[in-house]
């Protein structure tokens, strides 16, 4: 079956939108394939700085012959309806049409026969079209053409053929640029134009003109000569995932350079020196495998095999790197010149957001969070104050102006600096922390509590201002510091009310309440449970379980979310064990026919069931298990006690089987039949003070 073989070259395709780019080719030609019916065995598409290449194999060589309907008219509409639906499916007279009857009459139906085509005249039309309307998220125009391409646009390669013969060309054009089978190699090293054939000549030869196609091919030659260097000369690469992906979109044919800097610049923070080095230079940095800190070199990808051996490529950039780390240097030792707490009357000047405020105002809000935060932590209240003080002072300095992702570091380094307390220099450093999943949470007490306050302050703010997220919007990172705050209370196992904290919060701190607050705080405490489920779930929480806990508003009316996951974890170990399956059972029948009986009588059985009207003795045991359970269930839960409260619950289980047993629920007394009833509504009743068993499946 035949092939085709795509590739667009242009000038450099900036490296942030290769992949999207590669994937979007991808995606639109083999979707238009399938919708005119042209299959495919498979589809692989790659990207360099200067092309975008797409192979399709196993592709029909037609197009196969398809069957359409296109309904009608009534049989009894008007001429010039009839008339228009013969136009539009090309039908000569209405004794070509079928009718079709159908509940609301008869139909006319016009059945049109579509002879296959040849597949290389559908593809052609296919890339024409994504061609011109391709999705990039910037482009630009040229010259006189109209044609829209991220840079401008020089040739298109389309070939279509099977392996066994000479492929054709798919003939096309764009803007004037038509489609043929010639290409051309490294920019520098091989310019001149060649022709190919098909997927396999098209590599071969582009390796031969000093083009690596396949992206991960040249990251991972990039990162092995990249490692072997730095070990020939007794250091180790400190390896960036991102920076090797953006020195793979920067380079046709990587070539894996050595330079070095002056030693003198090491007494920067290592931090600085490579990010420095990174964002400016897009290069790798070295450290001594034996102690962990930066030597005074670094690895930089040409994009070419220089005839010097790339001795003016490495040159270059030591020029640029060195004056690069002058001004780090200039900016670091800058910043020690003038303490952290005298920084902080320009945030006065500074608005942190139109409806909250200035910087200087959040800060005092965080410092005063803080320290109601800090006993329930076990936190120094003093060192705690301290460092929430001080913890975004590090925004006014040269080093965080200038490598914005340094905040909360430097904040670090300028603290210990000017003598701080080894816990409140943490604290700055780590108050921005889990800055994602993948982020450790800070663990000493300080860094906690400031760390709370900070994304506390935040979404309470946020939300009181009406700022919620919507939908995939969140400008103000609001998911994320619900998350943050989630980890730190479970991972540290903070038995932290937060419904507590954030009402002390608007009223104290940002002196607000009144009932336009409460619902604001409402909110977010919806905001938390829905974030806490999607925490539970992703670590594998049975989702059921997480839903029988939190829909229970008084099991959740606090807030405690250390709580609330006992609770979870609780409710699984007792379901897993014979007393908790049979409870369960024994609820789902309870409730079963509680609800069948209340749609039928379209009344509720709620209400304490009256014990004169007990008539046999499994009702009193059953009445007296629920009223034991139900005590010893509460006092558990108020001392926290979820597995003895799971375990209360259980005694239910003899109690329950015996009653339905022995007792007839719908009996010919509707008075007695009402009782017995509602006392197996207390059976729904009781288990809610662990959980909502009508969300349990099973």
């Amino acid at each position: 079956m035949p092939d085709l073989l795509l590739e667009l070259l242009s000038e450099e395709i900036p490296a942030r939108m290769q992949a999207q780019a590669a994937e979007d080719l991808r995606r639109l030609v083999t979707q238009r394939m399938a919708e005119a019916g042209l299959s495919h065995e498979g589809a692989r598409v790659f990207v360099t700085p200067r092309r975008l290449t797409l192979s399709v194999h196993g592709i029909p060589a037609r197009q196969p012959d398809r069957r359409e309907e296109r309904k009608g008219p009534k049989v009894d509409a008007p001429a010039p309806a009839i008339a228009g639906f013969l136009r539009a499916a090309g039908l000569r007279s209405i004794a070509e049409a079928k009718v079709r009857p159908d509940k609301k009459g008869d139909f006319y139906v016009a059945v049109i026969e579509k002879k296959g085509r040849p597949a290389i005249e559908v593809i052609a039309e296919i890339l024409r079209d994504v061609v011109r309307g391709f999705p990039w998220p910037k482009s630009m125009r040229w010259g006189d053409g109209t044609l829209s391409w991220v840079r401008p646009l020089h040739s298109i390669l389309a070939t279509f053929g099977p392996e066994t013969e000479e492929p054709e060309i798919v003939s096309f054009a764009v803007d004037g640029i038509a489609a043929g089978n010639e290409t051309r190699g490294h920019r520098f090293m091989a310019p001149a134009a060649f022709t190919v054939r098909r997927f396999d000549d098209y590599v071969a030869k582009l390796d031969a003109a000093k083009v690596m196609l396949d992206p991960a091919r040249r990251a991972q030659t990039i990162l092995a000569d990249a490692r072997n260097l730095a070990f020939a000369q007794g250091c180790e690469l400190v390896e960036d995932a991102w920076l090797l992906s953006e020195v793979t979109g920067l380079v046709e044919w990587p070539v894996v350079l050595m330079g070095c800097f002056d030693p003198a610049f090491l007494s920067i923070p290592n931090e600085v020196i490579r990010a420095t080095i990174r964002n400016n230079q897009k290069c790798f940095v070295l450290r001594d495998p034996e102690t962990g800190k930066l030597v005074n070199k670094f690895v930089v990808v040409a994009n070419e095999e220089a005839s010097d051996g790339g001795r003016a490529i490495i040159a270059g950039n030591e020029r640029v790197i060195r004056a690069r780390l002058a001004d780090a240097k200039f900016f670091y030792e800058s910043d020690l010149k003038l303490r952290l707490e005298d920084r902080l009357p320009r945030f006065e000047h500074i608005i942190f957001h139109e409806r909250l405020g200035t910087q200087a105002e959040r800060v005092a809000r965080i410092v005063a969070l803080a320290g109601r935060i800090a006993p329930l932590v076990g936190a120094d209240p003093a060192k705690t104050e301290r460092a929430a003080r001080l913890c975004k002072a590090d925004l006014l300095t040269e080093v965080v102006g200038e490598f914005p992702e340094l905040q909360g570091l430097m904040g670090r380094y300028y603290a210990e600096a000017q003598g701080e307390d080894a816990s409140v220099a943490r604290a700055i450093e780590d108050h921005y922390k889990p800055r994602g999943p993948e982020d450790p949470v800070p663990r000493e007490p300080v860094s906690v509590a400031v760390a709370l306050a900070d994304k506390i302050d935040t979404l309470v703010g946020f939300w009181i201002a009406g700022e919620t997220p919507t939908g995939s919007k969140d400008p103000y990172a609001l998911r994320r510091a619900a998350l943050g705050v989630i980890r730190l209370i479970l991972e540290n196992a903070l038995p932290i009310s937060l419904r507590a904290v954030a009402e002390w919060h608007a009223e104290h701190a940002m002196r607000v309440k009144g009932p336009e607050t409460a619902r604001a705080l409402d909110g977010l405490m919806a905001f938390f449970e829905d974030r806490l489920a999607v925490q539970l779930r992703e670590q594998k929480a049975r989702h059921d379980l997480v839903d029988s806990v939190l829909s229970n508003a008084s099991l959740v009316a606090g807030h405690q979310l250390l709580l609330i996951v006992r609770r979870v974890e609780a409710l699984g170990r007792f379901l897993d064990g014979d007393d908790g399956k049979n409870l369960l059972a024994g609820f789902k029948r309870a409730t079963s026919i509680i609800r069948i009986e209340e749609r039928k009588d379209k009344r509720a059985y709620a209400g304490e069931p009256d014990a004169a009207l007990y008539r046999l003795p499994e009702e009193r045991a059953l009445a007296a298990a629920i009223d034991a359970a139900k005590h010893e269930a509460s006092a558990a839960v108020a001392s926290d006690d979820f597995a003895g409260a799971m375990r209360a619950m259980a005694k239910l289980r003899p109690e329950v089987d015996a009653f339905f047993d022995k007792v007839t629920v719908n009996v010919d007394d509707a008075r007695l039949r009402e009782n017995r009833l509602k006392l197996l509504n207390q059976i729904r009743e009781a288990t809610r003070v662990v959980a909502d068993f009508s969300r349990i499946e099973g």
